[in-house]
């Protein structure tokens, strides 16, 4: 399988002395392209700090992380920003969308930044794409949290990034919506050919993973295919 991401012995320390937190520690794996990973473990075991780091939003202290072969851990932070403006997108449990945008114009955010033309019309069929024809006018507060799960969905594909990181995005739904927010993750996966890691407590979400990563005191302590035993 085509590698797309390497963290090598990647540790993420905070503090120092007595005081210091081990988030990661000299964590290696690799995670394929177009395919859905899982990252679990209990709270505190590293998994936010693994996606922070492996997303380019936080530097290790040790250690590196490549992208398609390229060193972005020591990258600067210019190149870094338009790298995960182009080649990234983010889903997150709180959604994030601006409450004064409507649902389009949230999705379009993502080509806004990188100076790109804006696009209604592909924004609508992203919209379309996740269920949510004819809600493009919709602003956040008037869409409910499974519809506002989706626009952010959508915001994250619609720059067709080559890996997507999704942090606890089913943490605030229901068990239903959860299931239709991850379905749209695998059709991520099968429709875009995106690289999806999502970091979870959901053990649906495993079970509908084809690798799950298990994290404990900012170790890797288990790599298996579909949920874990």
């Amino acid at each position: 399988m085509e590698t797309l991401l390497e963290l090598d012995r990647v540790t993420r320390t905070y503090g120092r002395g007595p005081h210091t937190v081990h988030a990661l520690r000299d964590l290696d794996t690799r995670l394929y392209a177009h395919s859905l990973t899982a990252v679990m473990g209990p709270s505190g075991c590293g998994k936010s700090t693994f996606l922070q780091c492996a997303a380019g939003l936080d530097r290790p202290t040790s250690g590196s992380v490549r992208l398609a072969g390229q060193d972005i851990s020591g990258m600067g932070e210019r190149l870094l920003t338009r790298l995960r403006r182009a080649r990234i997108g983010f889903v997150f449990q709180s959604f994030n969308l601006l409450p004064m945008l409507t649902a389009e114009e949230n999705v379009l955010l993502p080509l806004r930044l990188d100076g790109k033309r804006k696009d209604p019309a592909r924004a609508r069929r992203m919209l379309a794409r996740v269920g949510l024809d004819g809600r493009a006018d919709a602003k956040p507060g008037e869409l409910s949290g499974g519809q506002q799960q989706r626009v952010a969905i959508a915001r994250a594909l619609i720059t067709e990034p080559e890996v997507v990181f999704a942090d606890e995005p089913t943490g605030s739904l229901d068990r239903e919506t959860a299931a239709g927010v991850l379905g749209l993750l695998r059709e991520a996966v099968s429709a875009y050919g995106a690289t999806v890691v999502v970091v979870t407590h959901d053990p649906a979400v495993a079970e509908r993973s084809d690798r799950v990563l298990r994290l404990a005191e900012g170790r890797l302590v288990a790599d298996t295919v579909g949920a874990p035993v």
